[in-house]
């Protein structure tokens, strides 16, 4: 009996974690952000995708393709650009009914090198929201962490439009980051880890101390804190429980249902990895500025991260089809 009451009133690695990093739901099922309760939550267009299949959320597809149909314009891919924003703001507006902070939406992954193009789709987005009542302080725009991306992030916080700078695989991406002031970038922690065991030919898995994922985030993080940049950091893209754990105390973390799943199901201890206090301790990196050209030579000598963010960018482009697929269905 004891042993019962113990189990119950012991403190989950959930709630041991909120109490370091904000949880961020990495979802765009609105069933599993009620379920978890999280400060924010994110969207891309592969979990879009993965919504809108499902039978809860079909009205607010149809919905969604008949307002492009309707207000799209003559041209159908004019009216599927506009669909395509109109149902992603439908689900960001659905979610910010059941969480007390930022929702984030992703422009079209095919604008990531054209800054007019990403612009024009924010702001569109952001107009969206702001119809349906949600105002612009609550929304993060989601935009590639290409120059061009960074370049729109820029020209975005002049109209107080902030934006979490997504696919980031690299140093020299989180310092153009960070010199743009934009608001927060989701390093991809997974996603590093795979490019480095695929191109190692490695089968093991890393430990998290190892991790080359894991590694990456918190030289990004104390590098941030030691040298006084106000930019989030948020890791994203989770492989393993362990990754999670080991990002303890980083401001922002983006899991994935089957983690926080876990991570309320465990009463282990859940030690806090990272710190502002300790940051200046364990960075070893002089303050840099960045501009085009030194961004893209440390790009071209980094062939993790110019392949990853390819791949990431190719990778939604391709769910944004089929998603548009679905959309141009219902138009019929």
């Amino acid at each position: 009996m004891s042993a019962v009451k113990k189990q119950k009133t012991s403190k989950t690695q959930f709630e041991a974690l909120a109490e370091c990093t904000t949880i961020v739901a990495d979802t765009g099922d609105i069933n599993d952000i009620k379920r978890f309760q999280p400060t924010d939550a994110t969207t891309n267009p592969s979990l879009i995708l993965k919504a809108a299949k499902m039978p809860e959320y079909a009205d607010l597809v149809k919905q969604a393709a008949l307002y492009g149909k309707a207000n799209g314009g003559a041209e159908m891919k004019d009216k599927l650009s506009l669909a395509i924003d109109n149902v992603c703001v439908a689900f960001g507006t659905e979610i910010s009914k059941v969480i007390p902070g930022y929702v984030s939406t992703e422009v079209d992954a095919r604008l990531s090198y054209d800054v007019e193009g990403s612009v024009r789709r924010a702001k569109r987005i952001i107009e969206m929201y702001e119809s349906n009542g949600v105002p612009r302080s609550r929304v993060l725009i989601k935009l590639a962490t290409t120059w061009e991306g960074v370049q729109a992030a820029k020209i975005l916080k002049q109209d107080n439009i902030e934006c979490n700078m997504t696919l980031l695989f690299s140093f020299a991406q989180a310092v153009a980051c960070a010199e743009s002031n934009v608001r927060l970038i989701s390093p991809f922690v997974g996603r590093i880890r795979d490019w480095w065991m695929k191109s190692s030919g490695r089968s093991e898995i890393y430990e998290a101390e190892e991790d080359p994922g894991v590694l990456s985030v918190r030289t990004i993080y104390n590098y941030y804190k030691t040298h006084g940049y106000d930019t989030i950091v948020m890791g994203a893209s989770f492989r393993s429980i362990g990754e999670v754990q080991a990002l303890a105390g980083c401001d922002r973390l983006t899991i994935a249902p089957k983690w926080l799943d876990m991570l309320q199901t465990s009463t282990d201890p859940l030690p806090v990895c990272m710190s502002a206090e300790t940051a200046a301790s364990k960075c070893d990196v002089p303050k840099m500025s960045i501009d085009e050209s030194k961004y893209r030579w440390m790009m071209c000598q980094d062939a993790m991260a110019t392949e990853k963010l390819a791949e990431g960018i190719r990778n939604f482009a391709i769910d944004i089809v089929k998603l548009e697929n679905i959309l141009q269905e219902l138009m019929a």
